[in-house]
């Protein structure tokens, strides 16, 4: 005869086996991005660079809030680049950078442990096509390069990147530390044009202007040879 006890004790272990499994934590995570995009889609990420939103703080508070903000929605697919000039048209080059850059870190290590979570067992299997085996050696053997390579030639999505690299075997320390390094110097000439949007013909305005679009082309040529090169392998 069947105890109930063991029925209902196996019928609740199984459920558990089912609700953590692979698929049903990459379920979840690819819910979470739907949620997150239709959220962008509705909610107009332009506003952070009305100072309005931060009237009643001040000080450190306003760039402890700001970063977290920053985080949560680099994260949920809010354009870094406007985040970036937001930060330098409400706390200046200087802090600016400083915000940025902190909310990049905590942006990218969100999605990073979601995509390491949630998703990294399920998918890992499926990376089989020639070029995403290539990818994946490349993020899982030189983590720490290859991703300071992709912060200093930006033209991938930011979520992009953080995702791919979470489904590598890349260490969490080699994928902050280089996003930390390695997202400085557009971050900087972001936020110096933000910090200087008001005087378009200023020299540091311009400069970072040109920084950004010398850096936009360097993306370019890097990923026109990687794709030559994967193509003739």
């Amino acid at each position: 005869m069947l105890d109930p006890a063991a029925v209902s004790d196996g019928f609740a272990v199984r459920c558990l086996r089912v609700l953590f499994s692979p698929w049903a934590r990459l379920g979840l995570l690819l819910s979470l991005l739907v949620l997150a995009g239709v959220a962008v889609l509705l909610w107009h990420p332009q506003r952070l660079l009305a100072g309005g939103w931060l009237a009643g703080l001040s000080g450190p508070v306003a760039l402890v809030v700001f970063a977290l903000v920053y985080g949560v929605c680099a994260t949920a697919f809010v354009p870094r680049p406007v985040l970036n000039l937001g930060a330098g048209a409400l706390f200046g080059s200087v802090a600016g950078l400083g915000v940025a850059l902190a909310g990049t870190v905590l942006g990218a290590a969100f999605a990073f442990g979601l995509g390491r979570l949630l998703g990294q067992e399920a998918l890992r299997p499926y990376v089989r096509a020639r070029w995403l085996v290539a990818a994946d050696r490349q993020l899982s053997e030189h983590g720490f390069r290859s991703m300071l390579a992709l912060r200093l030639f930006p033209g991938l999505p930011f979520w992009a990147t953080n995702y791919c690299a979470a489904v590598s075997r890349m260490t969490w320390r080699s994928f902050v530390v280089a996003t930390a390094l390695g997202s400085i110097p557009n971050t900087a000439a972001y936020a110096v044009a933000g910090a200087r949007a008001s005087a378009p013909d200023s020299p540091a305005f311009v400069v970072a202007m040109a920084f950004i679009a010398l850096s936009g082309l360097g993306a370019l040529i890097v990923v026109w040879r990687k794709r030559r090169a994967l193509r003739g392998s």
